[in-house]
């Protein structure tokens, strides 16, 4: 049975910095590229970051980079997300996701194969 666990998630400041984890089991993580969504209340759940299977490659949508980094331990199978410099439109739940499609499917979440429970970010002002 595949799980996907974050942990991670909390409330901070403007400007703190929080590290999520995505801790996987019941696959072989190496065979799955991973990606970070999030969902904020009333829209719709989008591509934060992802990552290839071996980590030498990364996406960023516009809105974070610079400030998140997202990275994986092949022999720990986790995930990570580094997120500094948070603003409240970062405010969200935060779902990690793995992947056996192309690269070119993985900005929307039907690319995705397993889903995490997600875990809450919240950012005051």
């Amino acid at each position: 049975q595949v799980q996907l666990v974050e942990s991670g998630g909390g409330l901070v400041q403007t400007g703190g910095s929080l590290r999520l984890s995505c801790a996987a089991s019941g696959l072989h993580f190496t065979t799955y590229k991973m990606g970070w969504f999030r969902q904020a209340p009333g829209k719709e759940r989008d591509l934060v970051a992802a990552i290839s299977w071996s980590g030498s490659r990364t996406y960023y949508v516009d809105s974070v980079k610079g400030r998140f980094t997202i990275s994986r331990d092949n022999a720990k199978n986790t995930v990570y997300l580094q997120m500094n410099s948070l603003k409240p439109e970062d405010t969200a739940v935060y779902y990690c996701a793995a992947s056996t499609f192309t690269a070119q499917a993985l900005g929307v979440p039907s690319g995705y194969n397993y889903w995490g429970q997600g875990t809450q970010v919240t950012v005051s002002s």
